[in-house]
Formats: structure tokens, C-alpha cells, sequence
């Protein structure tokens, strides 16, 4: 243990004189310049979830789409946002605060979709005021899977022997089978969570709810036949989501604007704050998989997690 605690005093430290050293250098690229009939391009990757995840994966959390909308939003001379989203998708509250994030947001916004915007990918693309996509490009996957695992019989061939002691009936029911009652109460869980996704996606589709249920069947789209079904409203890529954007923000000449990131010693601070909250996700249980992520790049995608049930 001591060790342990020795090891992250020495990366604190070290990051810290690194940030100092490098974040003089890195400060002078965040000046903002003026602009004019601005487009500004934020780009989001990684699955969705509201903590942070590890040194070398990215996430896309609420709070970072948050702040740089609200950069976006004072940027002089910004008039519209192109959102380049690629992710699989992600916890289901995170999804659904992104999503109010961009529906309340005050310029247009265009969602620009990579190789894949499924399942919670595209429930925060929902609330664009408009989305392109490549015709191959992965999307859709509206719907919802429960996955659970028995580890009896595992314990059992080990020879391991575990005791659980609860408060509140079913809290431990996500750590063996299921009875017929926890089963009937996990349908109702699913079946709400779809009747949310199915109306979040109609009313910012503008779309009939009975005509998104139609193809809510939990399968993935190309970008191709999500045009057709009217999930998305023009094919192409960065380019054509900037013409896009100047069409709804009435920019005759649109440019691209690039936001500002945070220098490298912000980043290395942000890592070094960090730093016990990341530890301890990495030695934490396995969250319960609610929505299930693509596993060979062609199944349906939705990985929704809720910790700490």
C-alpha cells in the first residue's frame, strides 16, 4: 500500500512540473479571434457516460459537451455548430442530458456522423436541428437488451463459497438467476427506458412515435436506408453538414472555426485531479450492462451501464 501511495505522489508530481513547464508555452493558443459567419466544428468520440474513463480512452460526458457548447455559444462571430459524432453509445442519463443539452442549445446545430452514431449515439443526434451521414455509416439501433450473468456455477467448479448479506430484497439480484417476479420487474424496466428512447427520438425527428416504433426494432441502419426511413436528412460528410449549417443559420459564405482545446498543462492537471477518481474506477466492480454495444461491427449497438445496482 505504501508503495501504491508512493508511486502516485511521484506521476502527481510529475505531471504537475510537466504542466507548469509546458502550459506557458500552450496558453497563447487559446486567445480566441474574431470571426465571421463562423461554423464552429466540435467533435465527440467515445462511448457516452457521465464519469471519466481511463489515461488513453476518451468519453463523451455531459460536462464536456456542456462547456463547449457554451464556447461555442459566446465564440464571436460563431452562427451554427457541426457536431462530428462517432460513438456506439453509452449510459442512458447521460444520453438523455446530451440530448437536452443540444435540443436547448441556441444556434443551429448539425450532426455530422462518422463510421458509427448508433443506439445512444443517436439519441443525442436526435436533437439536432439536423443530421448527415455517410451512406455507410452505422446508426440506428433503437431499442433495449438486459443482459445478466449467474456466477453460480462458476463458484461452484472453483470451489468458492460466498455468503451475501442484504438490506432490501432484490439487491442482490443482479449476482445470480433471476426469479420469475425480478424477471417481470426488468421487462417494465426495459419497456419504459424503450418508451423513453422511441419518444425522445420522435420528438426530435418530428416524427410520429408510432412510425419510430416501427423501426425501433433494435436493428442498425447505413446511413443509406436511415435517409430513406427519415432518420437522417442528407448524405455526405463534413462538407456537406457546413453547407448544412449555413443553410439553417442563413451564412451566404459558411467557414469552419475550430474551438480552442484546453492546453496541455490543463489536460495534465485535469489528469492529475483526476487521478484517484480513475484508480478507483479501474479497481471498481464491473457495472451492470444494460445496453449492449456492438461486438462484431454489425450487431445492433446500445451500451447503456447503471453503476451500482
Amino acid at each position: 500500500m505504501k508503495s501504491l501511495l508512493k508511486k502516485l505522489v511521484i506521476v502527481l508530481f510529475v505531471l504537475v512540473v510537466a504542466g507548469a513547464i509546458t502550459g506557458l508555452i500552450y496558453l497563447s493558443f487559446l486567445e480566441e479571434e474574431p470571426v465571421e459567419d463562423g461554423v464552429a466544428r466540435l467533435t465527440l468520440q467515445g462511448p457516452i457516460q457521465e464519469g471519466v474513463a481511463g489515461f488513453t480512452v476518451t468519453v463523451i460526458s455531459p460536462d464536456r459537451v456542456d462547456s463547449k457548447l457554451r464556447q461555442a455559444e459566446r465564440y464571436p462571430g460563431v452562427e451554427a455548430l457541426v457536431i462530428r459524432l462517432e460513438s456506439p453509445g453509452g449510459a442512458i442519463g447521460a444520453s438523455q442530458e446530451i440530448y437536452s443539452l443540444i435540443a436547448d442549445f441556441g444556434l443551429p446545430v448539425v450532426i455530422s456522423m462518422g463510421d458509427m452514431a448508433a443506439s445512444g449515439g443517436y439519441y443525442v443526434s436526435a436533437a439536432a436541428d439536423a443530421i448527415v451521414a455517410q451512406p455507410g455509416s452505422m446508426t440506428g439501433s433503437i431499442g433495449v437488451i438486459s443482459t445478466f450473468f449467474d456466477p453460480e456455477g462458476l463458484f461452484e467448479m472453483i470451489g468458492l463459497e460466498r455468503e451475501i448479506i442484504t438490506s432490501g430484497e432484490h439487491k442482490d439480484m443482479f449476482s445470480r438467476a433471476l426469479t420469475e417476479e425480478e424477471r417481470e420487474k426488468m421487462q417494465a424496466f426495459s419497456d419504459e427506458a424503450y418508451s423513453q428512447f422511441i419518444a425522445d427520438v420522435a420528438a426530435g425527428r418530428d416524427m410520429e412515435e408510432e412510425a419510430v416504433r416501427e423501426l425501433a426494432t433494435g436493428e442498425i441502419f447505413l446511413g443509406s436506408q436511415a435517409l430513406e426511413y427519415g432518420l437522417v436528412d442528407k448524405l455526405g460528410g463534413r462538407l456537406e453538414a457546413l453547407e448544412l449549417a449555413g443553410e439553417l443559420a442563413e451564412i451566404e459564405d459558411p467557414q469552419y472555426v475550430e474551438l480552442p482545446e484546453p492546453s496541455l498543462f490543463q489536460q495534465l492537471m485535469g489528469t492529475a485531479i483526476r487521478l484517484p477518481e480513475i484508480i478507483s474506477r479501474s479497481l471498481a466492480e464491473p457495472e451492470l450492462v444494460i445496453f449492449e454495444d456492438i461486438r462484431d461491427g454489425l450487431s445492433p449497438v446500445v451500451e447503456y451501464r447503471v453503476p451500482g445496482f
